[in-house]
C-alpha cells in the first residue's frame, strides 16, 4: 500500500470509493491525456467524472482564469453585480430554448438539482415527485431522495414523497419482448395509473436524459415527449438533469432532452461547463424562478473565478462545433465497439455522443457482473486507458472522453477497449 494510500483511507470516510487494486493520482494533464505520479501517460476516457470537457490545461480556460484572478477579486458573493455571471447567464438562457429563461448558478450538480426541486415543490405547492428508476441525481439529503439507485441511496428517510416510474428498463422481464414505441407506450400508461392512485397533486417529474451514473442507460427518442404531455395535462412540472449530458455532449443535441424534442420548464447543469472549476445552476422559466417567496443566495455559486472559466469553456465549445466532434468521434468509437455484443460476458454496448457504455455480465447466467467489470478496469489502465464504471449493479463500463477528441485519440482508445473487453471475456 502506498504512503499516499495509507493517509487517505486513515481520514477520508470509507464511503468514498477508489478505482483500482493499486489507486493512483494523477499530477498532471493536457490535451486528452493525464500521468500518474509514477510517471505512467494515460489517456483519459472518463474526465474526472465527465466534467473535464475539454480536457487539460486548455490556454483559453487557464487564461481566462489568470486573468481575473490577477484583478485581485476570486471572490464578492452576489450581494454585488458580477459581469462575467450576468454574461454567462445571458448566453445560457438563450441556448436552453426556456422561454424568459432566467439562471441561478451553484457550485455542483447536487446543489443545482436541489435548488430545482425547491423550486418545483414551491410553485405547486406540493412534496410529491416523480423521478426515474436508476436515475442518480446527487448525494445531498433531498437529492438522495429522488435517486433511484440503491447502490448510492444512503437513507430511506426523505423530505419528499417520491415515486419512481419506468423508462430505461427495456430489458426487464416486464417489457423485454416490445418494440420501444409498445415500451414507450406501456411506460406511459404506467405513469398515469400513478398519477390516478397514489400521486394525487405532483410538483414536477426529474429525469436525466440518459442515466449518467445509472451506466448511461437511456430512454428511447420520444418516451420524454410522451410523459411531457401526460405532466401537461395535470401542470406538472419537468426538469429535465443535464450535469452530464448537457454542452453538445450527445452529439445530437445541445442538451440531452433536445432528443426527445421536449423543452422542459427547468434545466440542471454542472460538471462540464466549468472543465474542473467548480460551477453548477439551473435555468428556468423567469416565472417558475421568481416565484419564491424568500431570499436566497450562493455564497460561492456564480464567483468571478468559477464564471471566467465556465464563460471560456462555452465559447470554446461553441467556437469549435464540439458538438459535431462529440457526434463524428462517437459514432467511431460506438461503431467498433458493437463488435463486443458478440462476446458471452458482454450484454450491450449503448451509447449516443461521446458517452457510451459496454455493460458486462456472468458469462454463464447471464447475471449482472461488477466483478469482471472491475477487471476490464484493471485491464484498459494496463493497456494506457481509464475508463469509468457505473450502472445500478456496478456492471458497466462507461466512457465520457473530452469532446475535445481526436480521431486518431478516438481510434486509440476504441482499440484498447476492444482489446482488454476480449481479453477478460476470454478469461471468464
Amino acid at each position: 500500500m502506498s504512503e499516499l494510500l495509507s493517509r487517505h483511507r486513515a481520514v477520508m470516510p470509507s464511503w468514498l470509493p477508489l478505482y483500482y487494486e493499486s489507486p493512483l493520482e494523477i499530477t498532471s494533464g493536457k490535451g486528452a491525456r493525464v500521468t500518474d505520479a509514477d510517471g505512467n501517460t494515460y489517456l483519459d476516457f472518463f474526465t474526472g467524472i465527465v466534467t473535464n470537457m475539454l480536457g487539460y490545461d486548455v490556454a483559453e480556460v487557464r487564461e481566462a482564469v489568470e486573468r481575473q484572478i490577477a484583478r485581485g477579486v476570486v471572490h464578492t458573493s452576489t450581494l454585488y453585480l458580477i459581469r462575467n455571471q450576468v454574461e454567462l447567464a445571458e448566453k445560457i438562457a438563450r441556448l436552453s430554448g426556456i422561454p424568459d429563461a432566467k439562471v441561478f448558478f451553484t457550485n455542483s450538480g447536487t446543489e443545482a438539482n436541489e435548488t430545482a426541486l425547491l423550486l418545483a415543490t414551491y410553485a405547486r405547492g406540493s412534496d410529491e415527485v416523480l423521478a426515474m428508476r436508476g436515475s442518480y441525481h446527487g448525494r445531498s439529503f433531498g437529492t438522495v431522495a429522488v435517486t433511484g439507485n440503491r447502490a448510492w441511496k444512503n437513507s430511506s428517510l426523505s423530505p419528499l414523497n417520491v415515486h419512481y416510474l419506468h423508462g430505461t428498463d427495456h430489458a426487464a422481464p416486464a417489457f423485454r419482448g416490445m418494440s420501444d414505441q409498445e415500451y414507450v407506450e406501456a411506460c406511459v400508461a404506467d405513469l398515469r395509473d400513478v398519477l390516478d392512485t397514489t400521486a394525487p397533486n405532483v410538483a414536477c417529474l426529474i429525469a436525466e436524459p440518459v442515466q449518467g451514473v445509472g451506466g448511461f442507460a437511456m430512454p428511447p427518442d420520444g418516451l420524454y415527449a410522451a410523459y411531457k404531455e401526460v405532466l401537461d395535462e395535470h401542470g406538472i412540472l419537468f426538469v429535465s438533469d443535464e450535469v452530464q449530458t448537457g454542452w453538445g455532449r450527445t452529439g445530437t443535441s445541445f442538451f440531452g432532452i433536445g432528443n426527445h424534442g421536449v423543452i422542459p420548464d427547468a434545466m440542471t447543469f454542472a460538471k462540464g461547463l466549468g472543465n474542473g472549476f467548480a460551477v453548477g445552476g439551473v435555468v428556468a422559466r423567469g416565472d417558475l424562478m421568481d416565484r419564491l417567496g424568500a431570499l436566497g443566495v450562493a455564497t460561492f455559486g456564480g464567483n468571478p473565478v468559477s464564471m471566467a472559466a465556465a464563460g471560456a469553456t462555452l465559447d470554446y465549445v461553441l467556437e469549435h462545433d464540439l458538438q459535431g466532434n462529440a457526434r463524428r468521434q462517437g459514432a467511431l468509437v460506438l461503431e467498433g465497439l458493437k463488435a463486443l455484443t458478440s462476446l458471452p460476458s458482454v450484454k450491450d454496448v449503448r451509447g449516443r455522443g461521446l458517452m457510451f457504455a459496454v455493460e458486462m455480465v456472468d458469462p454463464a447466467t447471464g447475471a449482472p457482473s461488477p466483478s469482471l467489470a472491475g477487471k476490464v478496469l484493471e485491464a484498459t489502465r494496463e493497456r494506457g486507458l481509464l475508463v469509468g464504471k457505473g450502472g445500478v449493479h456496478g456492471n458497466v463500463l462507461r466512457m465520457a472522453p473530452p469532446l475535445t477528441l481526436s480521431r486518431e485519440e478516438a481510434a486509440e482508445g476504441r482499440d484498447a477497449l476492444l482489446d482488454a473487453v476480449r481479453v477478460v471475456d476470454s478469461e471468464a
